[in-house]
């Protein structure tokens, strides 16, 4: 009997945004223990260089590796776009990230092969969502919009909010405009505007949940490797940070959709 199985699943993100993908393991995976990881001391690694966000992916990837995790889940988009490949060098266990979660679910989901796709302006810049998506079809044009306002308007908990709409309103004209239909949001805290998002793209488009394309493709492995929890009692979630900032616990109920227990402060 491989004591493999019982060891958590590691998630980790920049910040809070990662809890979506918590929560879409959570209902997906229910026996799996689970340790995430926010780095709410250095978020946003949006607008930082590509030097620094590999820095901090080593740190959290090393700090993970100790709490014996079974699988690492890259669950920040900026990370996956920039550090997977050091990560997964890493790392002796199996690394998933959520870009390419995200790619295969769209270039599954969309017929007329025009993908939208909106991130921040690393994840973007990077061009790692369009790259995901060509490598797996050729011919699927990828149209990129990068959104800074969106994380600061989720963490503010302006989720239908005027102002929200507005911008958001803004930033996806020049993406609907190439008649998509399909949109990946490409960040974890977007999941929270998916109703704001699918009232303007209309019912026809698509939207591309990274959380739950991370869920499917994470239960997959561990049905694949048979890395499944075999005991059948409740699971163990821990919560780790590198600061707890104001209004912590209440922006990431909303990202977890149930109380945030066990959170523990730890300097990396």
């Amino acid at each position: 009997m491989d004591s493999k199985t019982n060891q958590a699943i590691g998630v980790f993100d920049s910040g809070i945004g990662g809890l979506t993908v918590v929560r879409a393991l959570m209902e997906r995976l229910p026996f799996e223990n689970i340790i995430y990881f926010g780095d709410t001391a250095r978020v946003p690694y949006g607008v930082k260089s590509v030097e620094t966000i590999n820095r901090y992916a080593m740190q959290i990837t090393e700090f993970l590796l100790k709490k014996d995790v079974k699988l690492l889940i890259v669950a920040c988009n900026t990370m996956a776009a920039v550090a997977y490949r050091a990560i997964r060098d890493l790392s002796p266990v199996p690394v998933l990230e959520v870009i390419e979660a995200s790619a295969k679910l769209a270039v599954s989901e969309t017929r007329s092969k025009a993908i939208g796709v909106i991130g921040t302006p690393a994840t973007i810049n990077s061009n790692a969502y369009a790259r995901a998506i060509h490598q797996l079809d050729r011919d699927a044009k990828v149209f990129s919009q990068a959104c800074p306002l969106f994380v600061p308007l989720v963490e503010e908990g302006w989720l239908d909010h005027e102002a929200t709409k507005l911008v958001a309103e803004e930033y996806l004209k020049p993406v609907m405009a190439e008649q998509i239909d399909t949109l990946v949001l490409g960040c974890t805290h977007y999941p929270l505007l998916k109703p704001l998002f699918q009232d303007i793209v209309g019912a026809n488009v698509r939207l591309i949940d990274s959380a739950e394309a991370m869920a499917e493709i994470a239960a997959d492995l561990i049905h694949r490797e048979n890395l499944g929890n075999t005991s059948r009692q409740s699971p163990d979630y821990l919560f780790y940070v590198s600061d707890v900032p104001y209004r912590f616990q209440t922006i990431g109920e909303r990202f977890l959709g149930r109380t945030l227990t066990r959170v523990e402060m730890v300097r990396l």
